[in-house]
């Protein structure tokens, strides 16, 4: 095996700060399966820390590809088996050593683009919703709904019979959200209007600022507030007399990463792709394009000039 592998690195002298070049081939743990990648998918979190970050780091959370040898120790999918597969770092790479317990097998009819969108956004999703329990027939408030993250909740929560309102700050996402399975749609910076469809016994927030302030005051009893971003700012302003008087309300905060320490990336992956092979979770992809290209995509991203899901996919 050749000693050196194209992966996507921190180049600081080039637009983006992202390129294409040679590192080092990985050498699998026991436990570890080397898989051979066919598609990528762009996060803004590991972007904002390659904005940054020095050169040669190596960003990538979530890959697609074929079992190109595997796990030593038994564990894990066979040789030549198409994967899906979660990295805490350095997933965007021709070869990547993956831990058996990080990867789910792909059914047939899933593509390899469908499911580089699952790792961090869907499972986000999927540890946010498990949140909330029981959801047949509550209201489930998502924020920032548009996102990749919020399209995979709003479908998640109307497949668990939630009845699902959708906070937008841009009208022009409507459809989208509409689309996923949203049944109300709140529009605008001032959030209130979704009192009307309140309260909630599920909120999942990206938004932060005042859209939290506000929504945490539409929670009902034993509701939850379940926060993974703060795009509109970190400091949040509420009223926790209203809070507390609620009984039983309770904000927590989600970070995907903490949450796999908890249950193995394998276990949330395993069943969103089987929710994808069956029709019922479809992930809103709005850029495919090569690899190459990953410094311009990754700017688009960053710029929020689309709301789903980038997919990049590797050249032979």
């Amino acid at each position: 095996m050749n000693n050196k592998i194209r992966a996507v690195v921190v180049d600081p002298n080039v637009p983006g700060r992202l390129a294409l070049g040679e590192v080092n081939a990985p050498t699998p743990a026991a436990n570890e399966a080397l898989i051979r990648v066919a598609a990528i998918s762009l996060n803004r979190g590991e972007l904002r820390r390659a904005s940054t970050a020095e050169a040669g780091w190596r960003p990538g959370w979530d890959l697609a590809g074929t079992v190109e040898t595997p796990a030593v120790d038994g564990s894990g999918p066979a040789q030549g088996v198409r994967v899906v597969g979660f990295l805490p770092g350095g997933a965007w790479g021709e070869l990547v050593s993956v831990p058996t317990n990080a990867l789910a097998e792909l059914p047939h009819f899933v593509s390899f683009a469908q499911a580089a969108t699952l790792p961090v956004a869907g499972l986000t999703a999927y540890h946010a919703l498990k949140k909330g329990g029981f959801l047949l027939n509550r209201s489930v408030l998502i924020t920032g709904a548009s996102g990749g993250v919020g399209n995979f909740a709003i479908q998640l929560a109307r497949l668990s019979g939630a009845k699902v309102v959708a906070h937008l700050r841009q009208p022009k996402y409507e459809a989208v959200v509409k689309a996923a399975g949203a049944h109300q749609v709140v529009i605008g910076e001032d959030i209130s209007p979704a009192k009307e469809y309140g309260p909630y016994h599920l909120i999942v927030d990206s938004v932060g600022g005042n859209v939290l302030g506000t929504a945490l005051g539409l929670l009902g009893t034993d509701g939850k507030a379940v926060v993974f971003g703060t795009t509109a700012g970190r400091e949040v302003t509420f009223n926790a007399g209203n809070l507390y008087a609620l009984g039983g309300a309770s904000i927590y905060g989600l970070i995907v990463f903490h949450e796999l320490k908890q249950e193995s990336a394998s276990v949330g992956l395993k069943w969103l792709v089987e929710l994808v092979e069956s029709g019922q979770l479809r992930p809103h992809i709005d850029i495919e394009a090569p690899w190459t290209e990953v410094a311009d995509v990754a700017q688009q991203l960053v710029d929020r000039r689309f709301p789903g899901k980038a997919v990049l996919h590797l050249s032979k």
